[in-house]
């Protein structure tokens, strides 16, 4: 079995659509039996392979869209697209909104994945991560397929908006991107200022006095 799962992690790292849809027509299970993230040889913890997609989107390893063609083919082969959420683990949208997989997020979602799903009931969903990320195109999808808007996660009693305007306020400069595009999703979806905290609230109304679109959203 070993042997089996190693050969799914280097089909990834090769990217061979054809050679793993050879596996998994040999043998389907493999498509939901967990494997370390692939182009790492000291991981030893592993995970649903479509969340390992995403692991190889963020190490630049391959494009967001061929990890969607990836991803397609394990769907194709009885891959569950919440992924080991029934042993309460992070399901792969999850992965994919915190590890810069914008494309596969999307099909994901596309694919019916849940968008409520929070890991051990942290309140973190998927929509805190793709705007912590920047990542205004899953943000939007998000927020059509109806994820909430205002819903705040435990440790920090933060909301969406709260964590984009944070990654903006912290400086995290690997994880900028889109935040602005991702406030004024959230602000046009009618996403509540008054739950931000003094200082995340004045941040936004510092944004405010350069982005004049951001101004009339809050004003």
């Amino acid at each position: 079995m070993n042997i089996f799962e190693q050969g799914v992690k280097k089909i990834i790292e090769k990217n061979d659509l054809s050679g793993l849809k050879q596996l998994l027509s040999k043998n389907p299970n493999l498509a939901n039996e967990g494997i370390t993230i692939p182009f790492d040889i000291i991981c030893r913890t592993k995970a649903h392979p479509l969340h390992r997609v995403c692991d190889a989107v963020f190490a630049k390893k391959i494009t967001d869209s061929d990890a969607v063609k990836i991803a397609k083919i394990f769907l194709d082969f009885g891959a569950r697209i919440d992924g080991d959420k029934n042993k309460n683990e992070g399901t792969p949208l999850l992965a994919a909104s915190s590890l810069h997989a914008e494309q596969v997020g999307i099909f994901y979602i596309d694919n019916g994945a849940d968008i409520h799903y929070t890991h051990n009931n942290d309140g973190v969903t998927a929509l805190h991560w793709a705007a912590y990320c920047g990542l205004d195109k899953l943000v939007d999808r998000l927020i059509k397929a109806n994820a909430e808007i205002d819903i705040r996660e435990i440790a920090h009693n933060s909301t969406p908006l709260g964590w984009a305007i944070h990654c903006l306020k912290s400086m995290d400069k690997m994880n900028e991107h889109n935040q602005i595009n991702c406030i004024k999703l959230l602000l046009q979806n009618g996403a509540d200022i008054t739950i931000l905290d003094k200082e995340k609230r004045a941040y936004l109304i510092g944004l405010s006095k350069e982005n004049i679109q951001i101004k009339n959203l809050i004003s």
